[in-house]
C-alpha cells in the first residue's frame, strides 16, 4: 500500500503540473496543454465493451498512461519552426513506437533532452562500458518538430504513452 501511495503521489503532481513539462520554441504564441490518461474498459447504454480514456489518477507499476499534449497557436502570425519537447517521466519507460504526431518529424534523447536523434541514430554506454544501440527503455525525452508552420488558431495534438516502472 505504502508503496501505490508513493507513486500516486508522485504522479498526480505531474499530472496537475504538466503544463510546464512540454513546451514549444517557435516565433508565433503557441500554447500547450498536457492531458494523461489511461484506457479502461466499460459498458455502453447497449452494453457493449468499449475502450473510454479517463484521467490518469490511480497507476500502478505497470499501467500504461498515455501523455497528448494538444496545441494551439494563439497568435496573430503563423508560427514557424514550431518544436515541442516532452520528459519521459521519471519512474515511466517510453512505449516502443507509441510516439505520434501528424505532419511531426519525431526524434528521441538518451541524454536528458541534450541531443535529439532518430532512434536508430542513438547509442548509449552498458553497465560494462561497451557503446549500444539505445532502446526504448533508454530514451529521456521526446521532440516532435512541426514540418510546416502553424497558421492562426492553427491546432493539433502529439502524443505518446509511458508504462509505470
Amino acid at each position: 500500500m505504502n508503496r501505490f501511495m508513493s507513486i500516486v503521489s508522485w504522479l498526480l503532481p505531474f499530472v496537475l503540473l504538466c503544463n510546464g513539462a512540454a513546451w514549444a520554441q517557435q516565433s508565433g504564441r503557441v500554447e500547450l496543454t498536457l492531458v494523461a490518461e489511461q484506457e479502461r474498459q466499460v459498458i455502453t447504454d447497449k452494453g457493449e465493451k468499449e475502450l473510454k480514456r479517463v484521467p490518469a489518477a490511480k497507476v500502478v507499476p505497470g499501467d500504461e498512461v498515455i501523455y497528448s499534449i494538444h496545441y494551439v497557436n494563439k497568435g496573430k502570425e503563423a508560427a514557424d519552426s514550431v518544436v515541442i519537447d516532452n520528459p519521459v517521466p521519471e519512474h515511466m519507460l517510453y512505449t516502443q513506437g507509441s510516439a505520434a504526431g501528424a505532419d511531426t518529424a519525431i526524434t528521441f534523447s538518451v541524454d536528458k533532452g541534450k541531443t535529439y536523434h532518430p532512434p536508430s541514430k542513438l547509442t548509449v554506454t552498458g553497465a560494462d562500458g561497451k557503446e549500444r544501440p539505445a532502446t526504448a527503455a533508454d530514451y529521456t525525452h521526446i521532440r516532435w518538430t512541426l514540418q510546416k508552420p502553424l497558421v492562426p488558431g492553427g491546432k493539433g495534438l502529439v502524443s505518446f504513452r509511458a508504462r509505470l516502472k
